[in-house]
């Protein structure tokens, strides 16, 4: 049996896409790129992914199957250094709701909320 990654591709709902996007490359400093969906059902932008490395796709989703919010599924971007990027956050209009700390020998995690209320994580290794 092929053994596969948890975690194969994520989305994170929103409810007003532009500023979702504008937050999201602000902080991570990528461009999104728009994805179509063949049912037409949902406005979707993908992060970047790449299949042959380690780590999952994704992207953002507009949909009316399910809406943002704290307390659903949690995602954790991969970054250099969390403490970096937490100004980042709050200058895009998020807010940091844990600052950068440790989680032993896994590295270091920061806690965020995005502009549609959807809880996220920044995780680094320093």
């Amino acid at each position: 049996m092929k053994k596969f990654n948890a975690v194969g591709w994520f989305d994170i709902y929103v409810d007003s896409m532009e500023r979702a996007v504008n937050f999201y490359e602000a902080v991570l400093g990528q461009e999104l790129v728009e994805i179509v969906d063949p049912t037409g059902e949902t406005q979707m932008m993908s992060f970047h992914g790449d299949m042959s490395l380690y780590g999952a796709g994704g992207s953002l989703v507009k949909s009316k199957y399910s809406k943002p919010g704290v307390g659903g599924s949690m995602i954790y971007f991969s970054v250099e250094d969390c403490k970096e990027h937490e100004h980042l956050v709050t200058n895009a209009g998020g807010k940091v709701t844990r600052p950068k700390f440790s989680i032993g020998d896994y590295g270091w995690v920061t806690l965020c909320e995005d502009t549609e209320g959807n809880l996220f994580g920044l995780s680094s290794m320093k």
